[in-house]
């Protein structure tokens, strides 16, 4: 048998010319490619947040470059990142053999980057714009939910926080009356004093005079002393506590403990299999060729009220609007619907029945026969010159008057009221509905308008070419996101810096597209 021969092999053996880092970096790395468009950037306003004076600081150029890169390759702690910038080709070459140290890297990140971080996003994707990867006027909008940086227990429930102060409120004229009966001459007659509201101070007070008449007067119970006591020990630290959470929920019924601004939503990754809630964050994005156009950071669980921010958003960092949105049947609703119609975009957004609708009546859009009647509103017909309704029976449905109605947005619409006649008897009764009386139906006149404008759109053939793009436009940006870059819980806390982390995935993200594209 021949003798196996061996590379030479000499560790410690010293180069006469070390090899440059250029040298090992392949020409079509996508580290190039993140130097490259960096460097093409206008960051003066990212330069313009360091105040001067004292020991010189990193350029921020560099560090913007680490960042970049270190999302890119799904690096997103700032000690990983100090480790890769003395142990990592690559990152090496980006910081130029500089060690930022992860307190550098974490407060650029929080502080100097967070106020001007959507504006550098923004420079990135108008270069994309220019070398024609994608097009700014056709956008594919999606949303998706991310477990925030929390204790999944902590929770804040703004009805608990209600409950427990009316029991507080109760508990205390409970105590006052109580007093009332055993102490007579010192508090004489009457309800509890005008101006004791649930504010610590005055309840404080409030608790100070009772214990002290009951402590003087010596008739009152000891059960009724320790309740007093235990009132004055707690309630005050509990109501300022309670007034802290109503701030920090504001319009919303819930939020963490250890992240107040992420809000309970119900998400698909479910670590107990079972469906429950977890604080997290609704992340809005806008795309087109699958390069990320624009994204939001918000509080709701649903996505009906984000689209007018995020296209707010797309105006402010572009200077116009979208031509054309495209989006799933969470965002149709009469709000939206009249957004899109007011700033001439051209929508195609599918109601929550569209799909339902055109599967029941097949492609040509007529009703299969022997289907079952459909007795939702919307499937009843309308006469427009009698202002009438008809039930399925075939009987008129007469309108007998209308009221507003306010969203949680608050968008304000007008509904309109039809009552059917004789429906005590009728075979459909059953299945046509379940009140008591004659059936009445609400039904808003401008949002059936638009509805019917929008689905015509829908089903050309252009607006089903767009449903099946969007399919496979912005879904694959959440796949590369949560599945490719594993990112499926923030790293920061806080909804603006989420907002940051979100800002570095989208440039990551664009960036190793446009590296894929070359």
């Amino acid at each position: 048998m021949s003798k196996p021969s061996f590379k030479p092999y000499h560790q410690h053996q010293m180069s006469l010319l070390p090899p440059s880092l250029e040298e090992l970096i392949p020409d079509s790395h996508s580290v190039r490619v993140v130097s490259r468009i960096i460097d093409g950037l206008e960051l003066s306003m990212l330069e313009a947040q360091y105040s001067g004076g004292g020991r010189e600081a990193y350029h921020p150029r560099m560090l913007l470059k680490v960042l970049v890169f270190g999302y890119l390759s799904n690096i997103y702690s700032s000690r990983k990142l100090e480790a890769s910038c003395c142990e990592q080709v690559h990152f090496m070459w980006l910081s130029g053999m500089q060690r930022p140290d992860h307190h550098t890297i974490n407060r650029f990140r929080s502080e100097r980057l967070g106020p001007v971080v959507k504006t550098v996003f923004s420079q990135v994707v108008l270069l994309l714009h220019e070398a024609g990867h994608l097009d700014l006027q056709r956008v594919f909008v999606d949303g998706t939910k991310v477990e925030a940086n929390a204790n999944r227990y902590s929770f804040v429930w703004g009805r608990s926080l209600q409950t427990n102060r009316d029991r507080m409120q109760r508990q205390l004229e409970e105590l006052w009356a109580y007093t009332q009966s055993v102490a007579k001459e010192e508090l004489g007659q009457g309800p509890l004093p005008q101006g004791v509201e649930l504010a610590p101070e005055a309840v404080a007070r409030t608790l100070d005079r009772i214990h002290g008449i009951l402590k003087a007067d010596g008739k009152a119970s000891v059960k009724q002393r320790e309740k007093v006591n235990y009132a004055r020990r707690h309630w005050p630290a509990k109501l300022e506590e309670y007034q802290k959470r109503e701030e920090q929920l504001g319009d919303r019924n819930s939020c963490s403990k250890t992240d107040p601004d992420a809000t309970f939503m119900r998400m698909k990754e479910d670590h107990m299999g079972n469906g429950q809630l977890k604080a997290g964050y609704n992340i809005q994005v806008s795309s087109n060729a699958q390069y990320i156009v624009d994204y939001s950071v918000h509080q709701s669980p649903t996505d009906s009220g984000t689209l007018k921010p995020h296209l707010q958003s797309h105006q402010q960092l572009y200077g116009n609007m979208p031509g054309e949105v495209i989006a799933d049947a969470g965002y149709g609703n009469e709000e939206n619907y009249h957004y899109l119609q007011d700033q001439g975009i051209e929508g195609y957004v599918k109601d929550n029945y569209y799909d339902r609708d055109r599967k029941a009546n097949g492609k040509k859009g007529k009703r299969r026969a022997g289907k079952e009647p459909d007795f939702a509103p919307e499937h009843l017909y309308y006469d427009p010159h009698t202002d009438r309704f008809t039930c399925p029976m075939g009987q008129p449905m007469a309108y007998i008057g209308k009221h507003n109605r306010r969203t949680a947005t608050g968008w304000q619409t007008e509904v309109s009221r039809y009552q059917a006649k004789r429906c005590d008897g009728c075979p459909l009764r059953g299945s046509c509905h379940q009140q008591v009386g004659n059936r009445i139906v609400e039904v808003s006149h401008r949002r059936r308008q638009l509805k019917a404008q929008m689905r015509q759109r829908l089903d050309s053939q252009k607006g089903q070419q767009l449903l099946r793009q969007r399919s496979h436009d912005v879904e694959t940006v959440f796949g590369q996101i949560k599945q490719n870059k594993n990112y499926r819980r923030c790293m920061l806390r806080g909804i603006n810096k989420v907002s940051i982390e979100w800002g570095l995935l989208a440039m990551a993200h664009n960036l190793a597209q446009m590296a894929k594209a070359a």
